[in-house]
């Protein structure tokens, strides 16, 4: 059962008429709701609050890496463990291609359902996991194949096992490696990127985001906890944190918002695929007449380039 946040209540229900009318073979019944359903479409999610946009980012029915990942390459075979500790499940890396194209693929997964969930850890990577990561890393640098990473995580796992482990020096040293990867590096966000947890995977020639996706340095529930103390401020938070695809393009922060579906990947994910699959393509090829040096020059002045200060 597809599941509706509050705003897509009408939506819901022209879907059902719909499916009413196509059970009566009523097709003129059929072609009337669908365009009242595109007229619905178009003026709910051309006006979202970024509240709305932090719902779809997390809504249940969204596409997961490993969702993109089975729809988008073929020849897949799945690379596991660390080869220190163990093997990280809510990070996941695959080599396959996409279309004529030879890449590596990491991602960040949640999974569905509590067995699932638990299983990938509600999508908190462990430092093993973006040591994992990392070691994909340098097998596409090694080979020279183009390299895609999906972040979709509320942060990194913060538990006593993970500092441990030394959670904080895992992320910096992907930080450190990923920028200065000699070879084609795409990151999208593809739900919600958080924190460091994003970050680790979000070094890249290119960083973009779906069009209903969401990159903070902190949740909004954690940044109302913080700032007032209070749960209810939830919706305050997500507006100030500026968080939404729209924001971070704006601030210069990312450099592309990859075109989802306007009714968005939670209902549309062949059309998400394609989005993506169109997107990262294409960059490849733009990054493939550029030599070794000036890519990595760049990619270089794009990082140095972020953020605003004065004196």
């Amino acid at each position: 059962m597809a599941t509706y946040l509050d705003f897509e209540q009408n939506i819901c229900q022209i879907q059902e008429e719909i499916i009413a009318a196509e059970v009566r073979y009523d097709r003129h019944a059929v072609e009337i709701l669908k365009e009242e359903l595109d007229k619905e479409v178009e003026k709910t999610y051309a006006n979202l609050s970024p509240y709305q946009e932090l719902q779809l980012a997390r809504h249940q029915d969204r596409p997961y890496a490993l969702d993109y990942i089975n729809l988008l390459l073929d020849k897949k075979y799945e690379i596991h463990g660390d080869r220190h500790f163990r093997d990280d499940l809510s990070i996941i890396c695959y080599i396959g291609t996409i279309g004529e194209e030879r890449v590596m693929v990491i991602g960040e997964q949640k999974g569905r359902g509590t067995k699932n969930k638990l299983k990938r850890n509600f999508g908190m990577p462990h430092p093993e996991g973006y040591r994992k990561a990392l070691r994909a890393a340098k097998m596409a640098e090694k080979f020279k194949i183009p390299l895609l990473m999906l972040i979709d995580t509320p942060g990194a796992y913060p538990g006593l096992g993970a500092e441990e482990r030394n959670q904080s020096e895992a992320i910096a040293r992907n930080l450190m490696e990923l920028s200065n990867l000699n070879t084609i590096t795409v990151s999208v966000v593809i739900g919600e990127g958080g924190s460091g947890g994003a970050l680790a995977i979000g070094v890249a020639d290119r960083l973009a985001m779906m069009r209903y996706s969401v990159f903070s340095v902190i949740s909004p529930e954690g940044c109302s906890a913080i700032l007032w103390n209070d749960p209810t401020k939830v919706e305050a938070a997500t507006k100030a944190l500026k968080i939404t695809s729209a924001d971070l393009k704006d601030l210069d922060l990312i450099d592309d918002i990859v075109d989802e579906p306007l009714i968005g990947a939670h209902r549309d994910k062949e059309g998400a695929v394609k989005a993506l699959k169109e997107y990262f393509l294409g960059k490849v090829a733009e990054l493939k007449v550029l030599s070794d040096e000036e890519r990595l020059e760049k990619r270089y002045n794009r990082l140095v380039s972020i953020g605003q200060y004065s004196e």
